[in-house]
């Protein structure tokens, strides 16, 4: 196993500033057109499943590479998670979507990665190891197209990449949209676009603790959160996969898994929400900015994607007044 690696570069493409303010411009429209449908609201991952509180408990006797950021010194942390459906639509959760894990993590302070001071850190994290395109620009097409519907979505994919094109992507989108999703306490997450960790690169991952049995198939994956969360805590480990090379971890190919078995993974953090009733918090969260680029200068995210939703996120935020 190779070791991590400060060696990473991000490439500018030459037009990006261009891109991004059609980026604004698309994720703008639809927002709008999804609102006044259901309401305000966010223009993806607008669903809110589930809403808690917990802990973040930083881990001691952690190694050099990972003692940045959050991660520099052992101790506790309040936290705030927003569970949701990743997608634009308000729809029934037993429909395929990417599943969303937001953690938002108190008690920080430090420079911020958009500038000024910040007192916590947001980690976005999703039931996949990757995204389903290399860059931002075939998704915010897609977006553009499918704002009128998803029949158009699907159309522009033939358009834009032909008959054999359009199959390969539609195969691979949903694919991962259809992915088998036993709960929230029992898959995995990841920020699946890297992120700084001091000098160092990563993706942050989440696994479930222990062997919580799956929930059953019939049963809703919030009511399965609601049941297990009446009667006793559940716990992830939070860990930092690391960079090693532009071939087995690229920076600006979120398309491509970083492999377990090539890259160093640290578990840094174990993350704990106790027993309680969700609803507490659900308007808390509902309300609150979760952002990729909120947070420390010392997890400044990194690579194209994570550069298109620092627009993106903006953008959606202003829409709903967040």
């Amino acid at each position: 196993m190779k070791q991590p690696s400060t060696e990473w570069r991000e490439r500018i493409a030459p037009d990006e500033a261009a891109y991004f303010t059609r980026v604004a411009t698309v994720i703008g429209g639809l927002q709008r057109a999804k609102s006044a449908k259901f309401g305000p609201g966010r223009a993806l991952h607008r669903k809110q499943l589930l809403a808690a509180t917990g802990t973040l408990d930083v881990l001691a006797d952690l190694p050099d590479h990972a003692r940045h950021g959050v991660f520099a010194t052992p101790g506790r942390h309040r936290s705030l998670v927003r569970l949701s459906n990743g997608g634009p639509d308000v729809q029934a959760n037993k429909l395929p979507d990417i599943r969303g894990f937001a953690l938002k993590v108190f008690d920080v302070a430090g420079e911020g990665a958009l500038g000024g001071m910040t007192d916590h850190q947001d980690f976005l994290m999703i039931n996949q190891d990757r995204t389903a395109t290399a860059d931002s620009r075939e998704f915010i097409d897609f977006l553009e197209a499918a704002t009128s519907g998803p029949l158009a979505g699907i159309l522009h994919f033939f358009k834009a990449y032909g008959p054999f094109g359009g199959f390969v992507r539609l195969r691979d989108l949903f694919g991962m949209l259809g992915k088998r999703f036993d709960g929230f306490a029992v898959e995995r997450f990841n920020t699946v676009a890297p992120l700084c960790c001091g000098p160092y690169a990563v993706r942050v991952r989440l696994k479930p603790a222990g062997n919580p049995p799956p929930a059953a198939r019939s049963k809703d994956i919030v009511e399965d959160m609601r049941e297990r969360l009446a009667v006793g805590p559940l716990t992830w480990d939070l860990e930092l996969q690391f960079f090693v090379d532009e071939a087995i971890t690229p920076i600006e190919d979120a398309s491509k898994a970083w492999p377990d078995t090539e890259t160093p993974i640290v578990t840094v953090a174990r993350l704990t929400l106790p027993q309680q009733g969700v609803d507490a918090v659900a308007a808390e969260a509902e309300a609150a900015k979760f952002d990729p680029w909120s947070g420390l200068a010392a997890h400044r995210p990194l690579g194209e994607v994570m550069r298109a939703r620092k627009v993106a996120y903006f953008g959606s935020q202003q829409g709903r007044g967040a």
